[in-house]
């Protein structure tokens, strides 16, 4: 089947809209996100001003009120939301919100969509997703887990500890990650759980780089966690192939929204190096320096291309693991390097904490290890080559 990237009339106007609104908007809140960080009184703010843009949850389902984009017009909003820090939660598109919405939409039972999903879509509500432990338990292994949920004869009681749960501080819920035993189907299971459960107790908000993260990144003790059976997301002892389900195309919104940024800083980087002068010229004449802009031109054109490669094989039914573990990594790579250079071509602003630039590069490097580190995604990568070599030609 041919590959068309040309975009629709109607897309590329949505997509005007979310870039008007991000300018207009979202960028002039900036400056005060980045002096006192980010909180849910400014989600919410901002989440008013995108409901009354009509650029609010454009990637959530229609059924539920969002705006039911398809897959392809979504890697185009989310790159424009992506264009500031604030935008994709000013849009209700942020991780791991987006991503929950998903999951909840694919696998939620009638019950918890309306719950869980409808007010999550609507930002009535934040989420975080439980999956990551405090070693040995799951983080890149994800068959290590710890979490240990007993099946009690009218539902479970679940044990266990997570860490660098993100927006966990304030979630109305979670979604919990657990061995289950005793049950008819032991395994990895997923579990629906309030946040005002005894049971749930956010023990610390870990200081981190990045900062951009409404409810940060936590650790989670769960003690005598008790849960119904109606808390069960999705099939017992499934919670692994749910959570490929998720993650796939969660690794592309990511690659989407980190674009975006990438995309700012060096357009940031670009007027600075039209501005300034020295040595008698502009720096952007200067021979060091445009081969960093044509490298970041480079970085972000090809990201751009295996990012609509592999979101349109996801939208075309494919399963797409092993493609969306290479776009991660490029893309998390190549984003990285863009923001690099436009930090050397900004020079000592780029680098200041209240620098818009400087913020994409703390929240920036912290993308080569949500979803899974690149060496991860590598190694997975490596050993389907390596498989495949092993099969007869055909």
């Amino acid at each position: 089947m041919p590959i068309d990237f040309s975009i629709p009339a109607d897309a590329d106007a949505y997509r005007r809209k979310v870039r008007r609104f991000v300018a207009e908007a979202v960028v002039p809140a900036e400056k005060a996100a980045l002096a006192g960080g980010v909180d849910d009184a400014l989600r919410l703010r901002l989440q008013d001003l995108a409901r009354a843009a009509g650029v609010f949850a454009p990637q959530a389902p229609a059924a539920f009120g969002g705006g039911g984009t398809d897959f392809l017009t979504t890697a185009l909003l989310l790159e424009e939301a992506g264009y500031s820090p604030l935008g994709p939660l000013a849009m209700n598109c942020a991780a791991p919100d987006e991503g929950n919405m998903h999951l909840l939409s694919l696998v939620g039972s009638p019950a918890q969509q309306q719950r869980h999903l409808r007010p999550l879509v609507a930002g009535r509500a934040r989420s975080c997703f439980a999956m990551t432990e405090p070693p040995p338990g799951a983080g890149s292994d994800p068959s290590a887990l710890a979490t240990i949920a007993r099946r009690r004869p009218d539902g479970w009681l679940i044990e266990g500890e997570k860490i660098f749960i993100s927006g966990a501080d304030g979630a109305a819920f979670a979604i919990v990650m657990a061995r289950a035993e005793g049950g008819d189907a032991p395994g990895a299971t997923m579990f629906l759980v309030d946040a005002d459960n005894p049971g749930w107790r956010v023990t610390e908000r870990i200081r981190t780089i990045d900062t951009m993260t409404v409810g940060g990144h936590c650790r989670v003790e769960l003690r005598d966690l008790f849960v119904g059976d109606d808390a069960v997301l999705g099939e017992p002892g499934r919670g692994l192939a749910h959570a490929q389900a998720r993650l796939v195309p969660a690794r592309l919104t990511h690659c989407m929204r980190w674009l975006g940024l990438a995309r700012r800083a060096h357009d940031l980087a670009l007027r600075r190096a039209g501005e300034r002068s020295l040595f008698g010229a502009t720096l952007g004449t200067l021979g060091m320096a445009q081969q960093l802009i044509a490298d970041n031109e480079i970085d972000i054109a090809a990201s751009r291309a295996l990012l609509w490669q592999t979101v349109w094989q996801v939208a075309q039914g494919g399963k797409s693991t092993e493609e969306s573990s290479r776009a991660k990594v490029f893309i998390s790579e190549a984003t990285g390097r863009v923001v690099d250079r436009a930090v050397q071509l900004a020079g000592g602003w780029g680098i200041t904490e209240d620098s818009v630039i400087g913020r994409i590069y703390a929240e920036i490097r912290a993308f080569r290890i949500y979803d899974g580190p690149s060496e991860a995604h590598r190694a997975a990568i490596a050993r389907r080559a390596l498989a495949r070599a092993q099969r007869p030609a055909s």
